[in-house]
């Protein structure tokens, strides 16, 4: 079914969402299988401790307490985008960074990012049938290409993700990966204002891929290697920076990037310092926030919640 047979506005109530984030995590199911206790996606990940300094540059923008003075500690969630735990580093293009910082207050509050700068569905709606189209392609035994075109010629809106999927060279690190936070938000400050603002995480010490000959050589899960073997010696460190956008700007769609030439603040550094089990009961769900910050009227942003949700309490259950 195409997007255009869909509803592409905000469910009305959350009961609908409930319903759409059942069929979203049933089509994700039908694309790979199930595999019992795991994310839905995401699925192989490692958890990370670290802290959060804020640069105080923030605190003119946005009341969120993570972005004041004073530093917090996080957990940050390193990941494959595959829904396969057992997938081999290599064979997941994209990767994810989640970081889940611990508020002054008791609270936490959520930054998810991705090593691509868009997304590949504009709504529910369409991620459905984007990843439904998928499932019937691979079905018919198309190879990557072969899929990638399939997809874009019935979605347009998911051209520009999946060309950047293709485009992603092997990273030689987590720590060395630079993570986009596709959805818009509002920073609002003391006296209210909002403003529109887009999260990315780069890496201090660069960016940095691994050659196709050096990629073969890896082992399956040479990027947890890699951290470990890095922890010993230093941490890993990340600025946060935000990339606030200007009028005419879209915040309702995470397919379309804003402008390069936009104002970027730098809001701090993420010091990662060694791997730990991951917590008990963790979600990275990204609509998780504080005060200071505001969901914008990103479909994909507002949804993400109840799939969250649905697929948490599925692996919770062990399946």
């Amino acid at each position: 079914m195409n997007t255009s047979d869909r509803i592409s506005h905000l469910p009305a109530s959350g009961e609908e969402y409930s319903g759409l984030a059942a069929e979203a995590v049933d089509a994700i199911e039908e694309l790979s299988g199930v595999h019992p206790g795991y994310r839905r996606a995401h699925a192989k990940g490692i958890c990370c401790r670290a802290f959060f300094r804020p640069s105080g540059l923030g605190m003119e923008f946005t009341t969120a307490a993570h972005l004041q003075e004073q530093q917090v500690d996080a957990v940050v969630r390193f990941s494959g985008s595959s829904t396969d735990p057992a997938l081999a580093d290599l064979l997941s293009p994209a990767k994810g960074m989640a970081v889940q910082f611990s508020l002054p207050d008791g609270g936490i509050t959520n930054l998810v990012g991705v090593t691509i700068p868009v997304f590949f569905a504009r709504t529910p709606e369409s991620f459905i049938d984007i990843v439904r189209t998928a499932h019937r392609a691979q079905a018919g035994t198309l190879g990557t290409l072969e899929l990638i075109k399939e997809i874009t010629v019935h979605f347009s809106e998911s051209k520009t993700s999946l060309l950047a999927v293709k485009r992603l060279k092997p990273p030689a690190s987590y720590a060395e990966s630079h993570y986009y936070c596709i959805h818009a938000y509002y920073m609002v400050n003391s006296a209210g204002r909002q403003q529109p603002v887009r999260f990315e995480w780069i890496p201090e010490t660069g960016v940095r891929t691994l050659s196709a000959e050096d990629a073969a050589q890896q082992p399956e899960h040479y990027l947890e290697d890699e951290l470990e073997l890095r922890f010993k010696d230093e941490s890993a460190i990340f600025q946060l920076v935000a990339v606030l956008g200007e009028e005419g700007d879209p915040t309702d769609d995470p397919t379309r990037a804003w402008p390069e030439d936009r104002r970027r603040i730098d809001l701090g550094r993420l010091h990662i310092s060694e791997i730990i089990p991951e917590p008990e009961g963790l979600v990275m769900d990204p609509t998780a926030i504080t005060s200071g910050i505001q969901l914008s009227d990103d479909p994909i942003l507002n949804f993400r919640s109840a799939a969250y949700a649905d697929s948490h309490h599925r692996r919770s259950e062990g399946r």
